[in-house]
């Protein structure tokens, strides 16, 4: 990412190259929800697959699951997400705009611990909030902090009368995890030790969403739940810390970039809480946690539910609940930490240009083809038959809408990283030039050799 490139940068980016678009936009917007465009919905699908596969293909006791977005009520009362799912909200008298008095603090350098309680929040408003301003009005005249539970409500089955009060959409896919454990035990041959991961759609009633996709109100989470005995619980969590760090060096990060952040006050269950953090325009912001949660959420499910689920060894007959180690993160903060870290301008043989520098593995399209001359039925017709050979094995584009170099920056900003280039000489010795996006060095290739070298 060069330096001066700013949030700002990124936004008004991702809108012109149609990776992000705010949405509802024609109906002036919805804060804290935004669409995908279709480069951004191959490059968040890019994301997820390669999460998937080192998350689960790779691990041989990792299974997938795809749980649902709604679940019975009970299940967020015994996750405590109906008691104390909650960000401290505050308004102000003046303008009546209503915001997270965490973030307040946060924007003068004073740090505000989630797990505050609304008494110790408060006085650290009154104490050290007295410079801070409405960001809308500007005036200083606030109530007083409350804390606002994060759950979105929807009334999905209360028609039928089987359902006493709200039900929620999921605030995350961990739950869904948690009460399927004894389904996957039953009907798969998995051992403690083994992990269950998914990857969907979550939802939070967020009370001032903000910097862009990094907070929103509707959001893809990917996480795995980790089952394993007490007394290896912290092992398999450094582990699991290593596995999550290399990760993101595989996918091209620079470590400098990354750093670790310790939790400094642990929810009462959890034994270790660590998160990887990225440093975004904004500064380093968690972009996925990696916990050790004992045995809290199956004992919460057990409590709740009635029903056991506890685990015996088939060898030892040891019966014990499974501790939980925990790796959850958002597509959306890979997505924008991707293309802060991809984001580049600089000059190119003489000339300025923005590139996004993607991995192969990412980049939305992997080759672009070109006629050299859209007048030319010939070359258009070679183009063709070479984009169509092309297309059935990766996400190709076919281009003859200006001239080469146009559409070489045009490629660059998306972040192709080949371009193929049919010109006359292909018609004599079937032969193409590939240009690199990133040295911006060609080469010819034989058509027949083409496939082997793109992959």
């Amino acid at each position: 990412m060069s330096e001066e490139v700013t949030m700002e940068d990124i936004i008004s980016f991702t809108k012109r190259r149609g990776f992000v678009y705010p949405s509802s936009e024609i109906y002036g917007g919805f804060g804290g929800v935004y669409d995908y465009g279709p480069y951004g919905v191959e490059l968040a699908n890019n994301i997820k697959t390669m999460w998937w596969r080192a998350v689960v293909q790779r691990e041989e006791n990792v299974v997938g699951l795809d749980a649902s977005i709604f679940s019975h009520p009970r299940v967020w009362e015994a996750s405590g997400h109906v008691d104390s799912f909650s960000d401290p909200l505050v308004e102000c008298k003046e303008c009546n705009t209503r915001l997270r008095a965490d973030h307040l603090l946060e924007g003068e350098g004073i740090a505000a611990d989630e797990k505050m309680t609304e008494q110790e929040i408060n006085e650290l408003f009154k104490s050290d909030g007295a410079k801070i301003k409405c960001p809308k009005c500007g005036k200083r005249n606030f109530t007083k902090i409350r804390h606002f539970n994060m759950l979105a409500e929807s009334n999905l089955g209360n028609t039928t009368g089987n359902i006493d009060g709200p039900t929620y959409l999921r605030a995350e896919t961990a739950q869904g995890t948690y009460i399927n454990f004894k389904n996957v035990v039953d009907t798969t041959r998995q051992k403690v030790p083994f992990g269950i991961a998914q990857s969907g759609k979550v939802f939070r009633n967020e009370i001032s969403a903000r910097q862009f996709i990094f907070r929103k109100r509707e959001f893809e989470q990917m996480e795995m739940q980790m089952f394993v005995h007490p007394s290896k619980m912290l092992d398999v969590y450094e582990e699991w810390k290593e596995k999550r760090w290399q990760f993101y060096k595989d996918l091209g990060f620079n470590e400098d970039n990354l750093r670790w952040h310790e939790h400094e006050n642990l929810v009462f269950y959890a034994k270790a809480a660590w998160d990887i953090e990225y440093k975004y325009p904004m500064g380093f912001k968690e972009m996925e946690g990696v916990h050790a949660r004992g045995d809290y959420d199956l004992t919460q499910h057990m409590k709740h539910s009635g029903q056991d689920l506890s685990y015996a060894d088939p060898k030892t007959g040891e019966k014990f609940v499974p501790n939980v180690v925990e790796t959850a993160v958002g597509v959306e903060r890979i997505f924008l930490a991707v293309l802060c870290e991809a984001y580049t301008e600089e000059e190119l043989d003489g000339k300025g240009r923005t590139v996004l520098k993607l991995p192969q593995e990412l980049a939305p399209i992997k080759a672009a083809v070109f006629p050299l001359l859209r007048n030319k039925p010939e070359l258009v017709a070679k183009a063709r038959e070479v984009f169509e050979m092309l297309k059935g094995e990766m996400m190709c584009e076919f281009d003859d809408n200006g001239n080469v170099g146009k559409r070489y920056r045009r490629q660059d900003e998306i972040g192709t990283p080949t371009c193929v280039t049919i010109d006359f000489d292909t018609l004599d010795d079937d032969t193409v030039t590939l240009r690199d996006r990133d040295s911006g060095k060609q080469e010819r290739v034989k058509i027949q050799d083409l496939l082997a070298k793109l992959k």
